[in-house]
């Protein structure tokens, strides 16, 4: 398939999850979900809901209004990073594509699928500006950027935390297999996009000749081949725009850490290395645990434990997760506002054909 040619392969249909898929991953998300909740229970009781009330209440609202202005130059940047990711003649613009990422972010944190429908749901909220196709095909090169630096900023503080603070053998052992593995997934995705391996449309294309189901790949197979040529053609048509987009999404993540040391500054004290892990392994949460609305639990688990390894106190780390997780309610908040004010629905993003 020439690349020249993907924008005029047939119609786009979203590939589906198999009801039998669906339901399985909906059962681990709840579980997960019940979890997290038990998880999150805990940790505000062992530290005490009086440390928590005290320390919020010196954080103060003028402090979350500016964490919630931080967020929203946050949601700017991967705006930005995504309109510099479409394929000319078409175009997006920030007041577009904005209300979109809103809507994908509060997509993701509030359902235990939210991170299946929410690339999906940014493109349907910018179909009437660009075709469904080029939307998705473009959020879709746009997380791959999105995951380069975020790859990079994860090995970044996985080795800041092995190499300046002493830990047991069993963190530094998962710690060390952990950078091995990133750095060993970022390498392929490099090679991926540079040598333009069809790995994805092949693999569907032989699972199709043998025969395995071949229900699901009849179109599958061709929508997964025309993901990967706007990828390629992008990478060959745009080289100059690369640095720009890694520098945009190397800024989300800089925001994420002077968030991260507002926030301690305001409840106790703090220093750019502390603020640099703990939005590191948030980060690191966030990617693992997705199918967990909210990240509720888990988010506080690992905020204690970097808040301890750096000597500061549990209900500092429970604390500062507890007012970022205030800041991601508020935008999914907006988020679902602009949803029903736009007539979106889930079964609406998971079933959407153009």
């Amino acid at each position: 398939m020439n690349l020249e040619q993907a924008p005029e392969q047939p119609e786009l249909r979203t590939p589906r999850l198999s009801q039998k898929h669906t339901n399985r991953l909906t059962i681990i998300g709840i579980i997960l979900t019940v979890a997290g909740i038990a998880l999150f229970a805990y940790f505000v009781y062992s530290v005490g809901v009086g440390e928590i009330v005290n320390n919020i209440s010196r954080f103060g609202v003028d402090g979350f209004a500016i964490i919630l202005a931080l967020y929203f130059l946050r949601i700017c940047m991967r705006s930005a990073a995504w309109t510099l990711s479409v394929y000319e003649p078409y175009f997006l613009k920030m007041k577009d594509a904005i209300p979109a990422v809103i809507i994908g972010e509060a997509m993701s944190n509030m359902i235990p699928l939210g991170i299946l429908v929410s690339g999906t749901a940014k493109a349907v909220a910018v179909r009437k500006r660009i075709p469904l196709v080029v939307g998705l095909s473009s959020v879709a090169t746009e997380n791959l950027f999105y995951s380069f630096t975020t790859s990079l900023f994860l090995i970044g503080g996985a080795f800041t935390l092995l190499r300046a603070f002493t830990l047991d053998d069993g963190w530094v052992w998962t710690i060390d297999v952990l950078i091995a593995a990133i750095i060993f997934v970022l390498l392929f995705l490099v090679l991926l996009v540079i040598r333009q391996w069809h790995f994805a449309s092949e693999t569907c294309e032989w699972l199709y000749n043998k025969g395995i189901a071949t229900g699901v790949l009849e179109h599958t197979r061709l929508q997964v081949r025309l993901f990967e040529n706007f990828i390629y053609g992008f990478y060959r048509r745009y080289p100059k725009r690369f640095l720009p987009i890694c520098l945009i999404e190397a800024t989300f993540h800089l925001l994420g850490i002077l968030e991260v040391w507002f926030i301690l500054e305001r409840i106790s004290s703090a220093n750019l290395l502390s603020a640099f892990l703990l939005e590191s392994v948030s980060r690191l949460i966030t990617i693992v645990f997705k199918l967990i609305p909210f990240v509720i639990g888990v988010d506080e688990a690992g905020a204690q434990f970097i808040a301890e390894t750096v000597a500061m106190t549990a209900g500092i780390g429970v604390t500062l997760a507890l007012i970022r997780k205030g800041r991601i309610l508020f935008w999914t908040a907006i988020g679902l506002l602009l949803i029903i004010k736009r007539g979106l629905s889930v079964r609406m993003m998971s079933k959407i054909d153009t």
